[in-house]
């Protein structure tokens, strides 16, 4: 019955499934077998038959029987196999060579073997892969006894012998390998470099007949024998990945699909394998396998299952019914580390379906118990392993030391999850090879080492590096003493026979064509080597032993080895890369595809729970402090855990084993910040400014703050050698004593504080005993450091420079060959190792990062492999008794030094790569303090203010290449070299030297542009010339006059003397409210950069249109400005880099809009209280007292009554001016006390700010002005008559004493000469000055010599009088006048400045401030007028135009008695109130005075200008700024060769004057020659002094010469002109159009230039060269050289365009979309901060950058409106291509926000682009979304946001939103994502940031 239910075989397989079901119980296992063709082995005399079904073959006994294969026969042959194996011998009776084609695996390759097997066949065996060469098929070259040889190869072999050629892996061969063998198949011809010929057995035979064999050896044709056939096994491409065949080869084989085995052929070979599993779970687990490898699952992207393995796994479950198959195919088929999220669901979809999903169900083996030596079993050992309750004990492989008990390392601290790793690792070291997988740095290596130390396996590490050669796997060719050629195993060979535990370190690096050769050792442990050598299974070996009853010995004489039966292989690999395609090596690859997939079994390492780091951390450091180490984790684990990517990869470079390194440091400098070393981890200071922002923020919600060390600043960085110990900072390291002296380095080095702080972190490092990486930008000092750090230590170094084409070679040995015999000579590298020299490894980014990673063995392991054999230790027990061994010196340190990552140095990501295995340090330039310390010592004879421009200028050029506005970092090593030629040639200008080193970026329009702006900030005037003094005109004086006596009335007359009395109290406070103290940046520009000028500097004040100015003082070098509407003060240093701002709008609301006008005034404190103000405003009278660094402001009471509220102010505009005004006097504010009075009043009140009291003095007087002419002495007006009283007063008042203050009043005599003054005229002072000229300059002044103490008093009148004798002196005072032509007063204003507004009007009431200042010590009397006032005619000539200005600085210089006007430039901006301003000043600036002989002014828009008028001061300046210019003296260059005349020089002389004045030279006696010996002359020798006699007067100047004629200037303009408007003819645009879109391209330019510097560059990048090996011409490659002995060809190397892979994915595009908000309220707002042209620009930059970039970005622009959420701008299809394009797109944008409709869709439209994205097939995706969505108006809370953000880990979306009121946009950055999110404050940020986001990740790689 079950017979011919069976013999159908083709039963569905449904049927067959339910049949086994019901048979299965009653059959067993057995009944199962059925057979169609048998397999039949009948001996005959003549070597026996062999049948498969009705086919018979004749066996040949074959000679050499060692070659022919065994044990590859199973007892029971499956069906299908025995159908392949029938149609193979077909082929075979038809002399027909097969190709065996099918899915990765072991099964073609043993069926070849079968087949061979069966037909006792010779079989020669080769694996091809990516190197195979010619030779290695046909012939090779060696030497013997100096004469070279042909030894055949394989084919040849074949050929000759009759054997059958089995090629593997056709796929992998480079193309055009192959056809080499072409002939040979088709007509079994081939000619042989040797001169010999293969010929096929027909003809050969025919030829015979005619000619003898002599006859045919003479011709050297030899017979292929007619049993030789080729067997090749191959993968079909393109579903796999290799090359594909090439069809004429295709043409010459016979093909036959190899799938895998059918089901139930599979289901018996597993049902005996695995005799405990229920039968159901086998089952289940092969329909897993057969669905994952069925097409669809193909068609999903999923690899093949490896159905191969699922043999070994069954073996496992046998052992362990209990394990959860979930676990099992994990291993098989570990699909959650090489599929994304759709994979992912595909398989648990599939693993469900079949019942597998017992994962939760299942325990899985938590540790291992014991490990001992197995009695009866040589090599293996039984492992007891504790699985949930119970203890399985089964046997595996051992090595052969004695076994370790588990958890007895000091150094392996264990784990749960690491015992559970090692214990499953065991149960597939029972059945397979393994490879774990893990991130870099989790700890491979370590557990990989104590698996192998538990069970008593010797390591043979090798590191795999991606050049890597199957040679060097496998062999290597070496040279005999003899100068022969031989073949020396490697170590890969040698573990393989001695039995060792092979560790394959990074088998994600190779390439796979490279790792197939080791496919055949993975699989059936046999190996084929390049010198005839085989290796075989030890089983096989033991069987051909007895079968053809040979030694060992004798076996080893044919080259036939056994593998150990303990060899077990064991490779280390990173993650696989999720859709990464395969080429873009930058960021890892999807290296783990099918073909790997056969060859191990898998186990992740996964990343260590917080606890159990936590445990590891406290094994390996005891005495770390435990907060610190928490802190750490708790960060690192943060970023483990988000999906974002930065903070991904910043995870990365926390590894655990970086952490480690971070807890050894702590714990030996407990004291150190955690951020400081997070930071340094993590090379912060050169990560993307996004990256860097994201680590930032996880350090503040981690609350880790960098607490800046208070000591820092003061600590002083020294390094003292004393007694052999060297202390650097804290940090103190013995003296080194080297053996080689002259190998410490020695260097030039000036201590600065910043790189003594990285030597005594270096320090720190460096005693820990770590390998140190020092990364910086160029020029910073990286070898200065690392040289003087090793010659304080004494260290001798080696230096390795590396560079692009650095190999491994050349990393460790050099070969080279003396007398035929290759020697290899040491590297730096190899002889710092020996000697325990010091390392340097320079520019470690040059080299390949493939190259550099072989580093990672020697500084993890200390061991490393050389090319010659050798190999170096570390352990030195280790090294004892094997040959060959360099122990490893315990000194040796390796310094590396690399340039950062990215754009613009474009070396190989070294940090990215290797940055876990060393303790990284970033080198930054010198702070400004510590580079000017610096520079001083290198240019001791340098002006100080050179070098402060100098260093504050590069400092500005650092932080705009940090930012992306430049590319070129500006370093330390520039500055320095300006320094040098200006410490040498003093007299070259500076403006000249700084083009040494800025001319290289003279032909890039931008960044000259953005370059020269830099440094005319800091005043660097380059490109001016010395002639460009534009001083402001100086007129004379009017003669000084005496024009009166002023005399204080002390009579005895009662009447004239009169008491007032005064009253103290204490002030009442109220207070302190906190008010916020805002800094923003002051953009401090220099004005002297183009022309010299009266003005130094200038910088805008950030205030808004509407504010009005109303104050401006200095105290020092501070500056306070006040202004009103709303009430604010602002404070800066002259010199400084913030400006600090105060607003007190809650102290002064504005009551009814504009109906009040606060007008306040500042007074700046003196010593105690220095940054204090006290506020007063004049018409409420409230007096407040600030703190501008803590903010607090208090509200001083002057008088109990004095609280009244402003509400008669309310109608202010009925009564004329009614209200007096309050006054505050404070001239001795820095004194700390103030005076206040009000106008019409009687009372003074003087506050003690110190002391907190308030005096009051009542005085008999309606007071108009108050003057403090002395501390002591008061100048009072009368408000009717103007007369003047002198108030003294005692000079401390205390409450005592009161009542003594005197009032003196003061009478006014005109000049008794009587100049026509009547004595009516009263002077009404404006200013009178609080001290007095000093002596010399009261002298000038007034023309005679007078000491006196005097007064400086300024009207409207004259431009200045001085009171010779007052205060002081009681005696009459003398008045002397520098009277004015015509006074102020009667001048008209006219319209000017903010009264261009409106005619009439307001302007009756007379300005407030009366602008007027003087400068003692100068000498001088500044002020500040109106034009109108300013006598125009005199300071201009006829034809010139007066310039726009707001007014003129009135100077009257009273030393020189001259009077100068200097323009004050218009303001920006015009605050609209102007009634308002024009009671505030009567033109457009106030004035105060600054430091001895300056002004400051500020104009009504916030313009400050600091303006320098004393005379010395500006001749000083003048001087220096001449000198930073250079003196070009305008003479020709002339070259002199100086001979020595051979006469000495006599007594100097003027020589003989010729009558003629002919020309002379030489002669030595006329005087004016033109390079004589000591007469004078030019150019001579000896002679006194120069002497032109005016020969060479034909001299152009060189600026004319240098000036281009104006009609070539013309042509240029008109050729440009002309180009222009055929261009827009082209694209038909009116000028209009193009003038608009000039409009908004211009703003980008500059970021559009670099994004584009930027793609171009990454673009050579992306294309440069690779090596070419086996090349016939280029360069020698050393890998080669003894093949290049042996006289082949192709032993050179040459660099070439690399083909991408063949199979290899597709390079894809990026994919970017701006999502654009166009909404309404962007139209709207856009006259408040041009937020719509702001985005029109970025959308502008967007266009324009990626043109001509479609092939690697593909974009588009959608925007979002209330309209909704697509509106299409620009799709990927229909990109912009001209600028019409361009600009319809943003007249579309324009358009649609000025119609659509209210509403927001920001979110949505962000969710629904990155749903849209995700779906696109793409290299990366981005987003990034423009929105002024206000969150919190339309109710969207910021978390939802911030999740739609990071919604898809494939996207990459960014937010930029247009910051809009209050802090509201720094809420939001709070809680959204770092570096996802940018608020843009300030509009003109947009295309900064978008620049920003492009660069930090579109661009990090391309």
């Amino acid at each position: 019955m079950h017979s011919q239910l069976l013999c159908g075989g083709t039963t569905a397989a449904v049927a067959a499934r339910r049949l086994r079901n019901i048979l299965g119980s009653v059959l067993g296992r057995d009944g199962w077998m059925w057979r169609n063709h048998e397999v039949k082995l009948l001996s005959t005399s003549s070597g026996g038959t062999v049948t498969i079904g009705e086919i018979a073959f004749k066996l040949k006994t074959p000679k050499n029987p060692e070659l022919v294969p065994v044990k590859h026969i199973s007892d029971s042959l499956p069906q299908t196999v025995a159908q392949h194996l029938r149609w193979i011998m077909q082929k075979d009776l038809l002399g027909q060579d097969v190709f065996l084609i099918g899915p990765p695996g072991p099964l073609r390759r043993s069926i070849a073997m079968q087949y061979l097997e069966l037909t006792k066949r010779e079989v020669e065996y080769v694996a091809l892969s990516r190197d195979t060469t010619e030779t290695d098929l046909k012939q090779r070259r060696e030497i013997r006894s100096g004469t070279a040889f042909y030894i055949d190869q394989c084919a040849v072999r074949a050929a000759t012998q009759g054997r059958v050629l089995v090629l593997e892996g056709l796929e992998k061969a480079e193309r055009n390998v192959l056809p080499v063998l072409n002939n040979l198949l088709e007509n079994r011809e081939m000619q042989l470099e040797d001169g010999r010929f293969l010929m096929s057995a027909e003809r050969y035979d025919k030829l015979l007949q005619e000619h003898t064999k002599e006859e045919l050896d003479s011709w050297k044709i030899v017979r292929v024998s007619e049993d030789f056939r080729v067997i090749a096994l191959g993968l079909p491409v393109p579903k796999y990945k290799g090359n594909p065949l090439d069809p004429p080869l295709r043409s010459r084989f016979q093909a036959r699909d190899i799938y895998y085995l059918p089901f139930k052929d599979q289901l018996e070979l597993l049902y005996t394998a695995g005799p405990n599993v229920a039968a159901e779970r086998v089952s289940q687990l092969l329909s897993l396998a057969t669905t994952l490898c069925s097409q669809e699952s193909s068609n999903l992207g999923l690899p093949d299952f490896p159905v191969d393995n699922l043999l070994p796994a069954l073996h496992v479950l046998n052992s362990f019914p209990s394990l959860s198959s979930q676990q099992l195919i994990h291993r098989l088929y570990p699909y959650k580390s090489i599929l994304g999220k759709d994979g992912h669901s595909a398989v648990e979809g599939v693993l469900s379906r079949f019942e597998l999903l017992d994962g939760r169900r299942q325990p899985a083996p938590n540790s291992i118990m014991s490990v001992s030596t197995t009695g009866e079993l040589e090599g293996h050992a039984d492992v007891t392993v504790r699985v949930g309750d119970r203890d399985i004990t089964f046997q595996v492989p051992a090595g052969t030391k004695d076994p370790r008990a588990p958890n007895s390392s000091p150094t392996f601290i264990n784990t749960p999850s690491h015992s559970q790793l090692l214990a499953e690792m065991m149960q597939s070291h029972m059945v397979k090879d393994i490879c774990l997988i893990g991130a870099k740095g989790c700890g491979k290596s370590v557990i990989a080492r104590e698996f192998a130390e538990m069970l008593g396996y010797s390591i043979e590490p090798i590191m795999l590096y991606q050049d890597m050669t199957a040679r060097d796997l496998l062999q290597q060719r070496y040279t005999l003493p003899n100068g022969d050629t031989a073949w020396r195993p490697s170590p890969l060979v040698t573990a393989a026979i001695e039995g060792k535990l092979l560790l394959l370190d990074g088998i994600h690096r190779v390439n796979l064509g490279t790792l197939a050769v080791l496919s055949r050792l993975l699989h059936d442990r046999e190996l084929d080597l390049y010198d005839g050598t085989r290796l075989l299974r030890w089983d096989r070996y033991q069987t051909l032993k007895e079968q053809l009853q040979l030694s060992d010995q004798q076996l080893q004489d044919r080259s036939i080895f056994p593998i150990h039966p303990s060899f077990r292989v064991l490779a280390l690999a990173e993650p696989p890369v999720v859709g990464a395609s395969s080429s873009s090596s930058s960021r890892g690859q999807q290296w783990l595809g099918p073909e790997l997939l056969t060859m191990f079994l898998y186990h992740t390492v996964t990343p260590l729970a917080k606890a159990e780091e936590m445990g590891l951390i406290q094994g390996l450091t005891p005495n770390v402090p435990e907060e610190a180490a928490e802190q750490l984790l708790h960060l690192t684990h943060s970023l483990r855990k988000t999906n974002d990517p930065t903070a991904q990869s910043l995870a990365s470079s926390l590894s655990t084993r970086q952490l480690l390194r971070i807890c050894r440091r702590l714990s030996q400098y407990p004291e150190e910040s955690i951020a400081h070393v997070v930071n340094k981890a993590c090379l912060s200071r050169f990560l993307p400014s996004l990256a860097r922002a994201s680590l930032e923020k996880s350090l503040s919600n981690c609350s880790i703050q960098d607490t800046p060390d208070p000591a820092e600043h003061t600590r002083d960085y020294r390094c003292v050698v004393q007694d052999g110990v060297l202390t650097i900072g804290k940090v103190s390291a013995p003296i080194y004593n080297p053996d080689m002296k002259m190998k410490v380095p020695d260097v030039l080095f000036y201590d600065n504080p910043q790189h003594m702080m990285v030597m005594e972190d270096m320090l720190k490092d460096f005693l820990l005993g770590e390998h140190l990486l020092l990364v910086g930008n160029q020029g910073v000092g990286k070898n200065k450091i690392v040289d003087r750090f090793l010659h304080l230590l004494n260290r001798p170094r080696e230096y390795l420079q590396l560079h692009r084409d650095t190999t491994v070679q050349t990393l460790t040995l050099q070969p080279s060959v003396r007398d035929g015999i290759i020697l290899y000579e040491d590297s730096p590298l190899v002889k710092a190792v020996k000697l325990g020299h010091i390392l340097v490894i320079d520019e470690a980014d040059k080299a390949p990062t493939n190259v550099t990673c072989i580093l990672k063995t020697l500084v993890e392991s200390g061991e490393m492999i050389l090319a010659d054999g050798r190999r170096i230790i570390s352990d030195p027990h280790e090294a004892k008794g094997r040959p060959n061994t360099i122990i490893m010196h315990p000194d040796f340190r390796m310094l590396v030094l690399a340039n950062r990552p990215g754009f613009p140095f474009l070396g190989n990501d070294f940090f990215g790569a290797l940055g876990d295995i060393f303790s990284c340090h970033a080198v930054d330039n010198p702070k400004p303090q510590a580079e000017l310390a610096m520079l001083k010592q290198y240019g001791p004879d340098v002006p100080d203010a050179t070098l402060q421009k100098l260093v504050a200028a590069f400092g500005d050029l650092r932080s705009m290449a940090d930012q992306g506005t430049i590319t070129y970092p500006y370093s330390t090593r520039e500055v320095v070299n300006i320094v040098k030629h200006l410490q040498k040639f003093p007299n070259e200008g500076l403006s000249n030297v700084v083009r040494n080193v800025f001319d290289f970026d003279s032909y890039n329009k931008d960044t000259r542009e953005v370059l020269i702006e830099a440094l005319h900030k800091h005043g660097i005037p380059i490109g001016a010339k010395a002639t460009s003094v534009k001083l402001a005109k100086e007129l004379p004086l009017p003669e000084v006059r005496m024009t009166g006596y002023w005399t204080t009335n002390q009579g005895g007359n009662a009447r004239r003397k009169l008491l007032c009395p005064t009253e103290t109290h204490p002030i009442d406070i109220k207070g302190p409210a906190f008010l916020r103290v805002q800094s923003y940046p002051c953009n401090r520009q220099e004005s002297r950069a183009l022309s010299f000028t009266e003005e130094k500097a200038h910088w805008q004040i950030p205030m808004n249109e509407v504010n009005i100015i109303c104050d401006v003082t200095s105290s020092d070098d501070m500056l306070y400005v006040a202004m009103c509407n709303p009430v604010t003060l602002y404070s800066m240093k002259e010199r400084g880099e913030t400006i600090q701002c105060m607003e007190l709008y809650d102290v002064f609301p504005r009551t009814i809009s504009g109906v009040w006008q606060p007008f306040v005034t500042v007074a700046p404190l003196g010593s105690p209280l220095e940054g204090q103000v006290v506020l007063h405003e004049e018409q409420s009278n409230t007096v407040l007292h600030l703190d501008m660094v803590t903010g607090a402001v208090r509200r001083l009471m002057l008088s109990p009554d004095s609280d009244q509220t402003s509400s008669r102010a309310t109608n202010w505009w009925n009564s004329k001016e009614q209200q007096g005004k309050n006054k505050m006097c404070r001239d001795f504010s820095h004194k700390n006390w103030l005076l206040f009075y009000k106008e019409d009043g009687n009372q003074l009140e003087v506050l003690d700010v110190l002391e907190g009291r308030v005096h009051s003095i009542s005085v008999p007087i309606n007071l108009k002005s108050v003057f403090l002419v002395a501390e002591d002495r008061w100048l009072l007006m009368e408000s009717n008559t103007n007369k003047k009283y002198l108030l003294t007063k005692p000079m401390h008042m205390t409450a005592e004493d009161s009542g003594v203050c005197q009032l003196h009043s003061i009478s006014e005599d005109s000049d008794s000469s009587g100049h026509g003054v009547s004595s009516a005229e009263v002077s009404i002072p404006q200013m009178v000055s609080s001290e007095q000229l000093p002596n010399e300059n009261l002298s000038t002044a007034l023309g005679q010599k007078i000491v006196s103490p005097n007064r400086l008093l300024v009207d409207t009148s004259s431009f200045a009088r001085i009171i010779v004798g007052f205060p002081d002196l009681m005696s009459p005072n003398e008045v002397y006048s520098f009277k004015r032509p015509v006074d102020l007063t009667a001048m008209k204003s006219s319209e000017s400045g903010a009264h261009m507004f409106f005619k009439g009007g307001l302007q009756s009431s007379t300005a407030k401030r009366e602008n007027c200042v003087s400068l003692l010590s100068a000498n001088q009397v500044v002020r500040a007028i109106p034009p109108s006032k300013v006598p125009m005619k005199e300071i201009y000539p006829k034809d010139v135009t007066p310039p726009m200005t707001s007014a003129y600085l009135e100077v009257a210089d009273l030393n020189s008695k001259k009077l100068k006007y200097i323009p004050v430039p218009r303001s920006m901006t015009v605050s609209p109130y102007t009634s308002w301003l024009s009671k505030v000043s009567e033109c457009d600036v106030l004035i105060a005075a600054l430091g001895s002989g300056s002004v400051v002014t500020v104009d009504m828009g916030g313009y400050v200008r600091l303006w320098e008028t004393g005379l010395d001061t500006l001749q000083r300046s003048l001087m220096e700024w001449r000198n930073m210019i250079g003196t070009e003296d305008g003479r020709p260059i002339q070259i002199t060769i100086q001979r020595d005349s051979g006469l000495d020089v006599s007594a100097p002389k003027h020589g003989k004057i010729d009558a003629n004045n002919a020309p002379h030279f030489g002669g030595n006696q006329w005087a004016g020659g033109t390079g004589g010996r000591d007469t004078a002359g030019l150019g001579g020798k000896g002679g006194p002094y120069r002497l032109d006699a005016g020969h060479k007067v034909y001299q152009v100047s060189q600026a004319e010469k240098d000036a281009v004629p104006e009609e070539v200037l013309r042509a240029a303009r008109e050729m440009a002109e002309k180009a222009f408007k055929e261009r827009l003819k082209e694209i038909d645009m009116s000028e209009y159009d193009a003038s608009t879109y000039e409009r908004f391209s211009s703003a980008v330019r500059r970021q559009v230039q670099s994004l584009r510097i930027i793609l171009d560059s990454l673009q050579a990048k992306g294309k440069e060269r690779q090596w070419l090996k086996n090349q016939a011409l280029g360069e020698l490659d050393d890998a080669k050289i003894i093949d290049g002995l042996t006289g082949e060809k192709a032993i050179y190397k040459r660099r070439g365009e690399l083909d991408p892979e063949l199979g290899s994915p597709q390079q894809k595009p990026k994919r970017l979309r701006v999502l654009a908000d166009v909404s309404g309220s962007m139209y709207r707002f856009n006259g408040v901060d041009g937020r719509l042209e702001r985005s029109m620009e970025a959308v502008c930059m967007v266009m324009e950058a990626l043109e001509s970039y479609e092939h690697k970005f593909k974009y588009d622009i959608v925007g979002h409106s209330g309209d909704g959420y697509d509106i299409e701008l620009v799709t990927v299809d229909k990109v912009p291509k001209n600028n019409k394009q361009r600009l319809k797109v943003l007249k579309t944008m324009h358009a649609h926000s000025q119609f659509c409709m209210s509403g927001d869709y920001t979110l949505e439209g962000t969710e629904a682009s990155i749903k849209e994205l995700a779906r696109e097939e793409a290299d990366e995706h981005f987003v990034v979304v423009l929105s002024d969505a206000n969150l919190e108006r339309y109710g969207i809370r910021p978390e939802r946001f911030a999740q739609v953000l990071t919604s898809d880990p494939q996207v990459n979306a960014f937010a930029i939103f247009i910051g809009s009121l209050g802090d509201q946009a720094e809420r939001l950055q709070k809680t959204l994502p770092a570096g996802r999110s940018f608020v843009a404050m300030d509009t003109k940020q947009i295309p900064q940031i978008l620049q920003q986001i492009f660069t930090s990740t579109m661009l990090s790689s391309a």
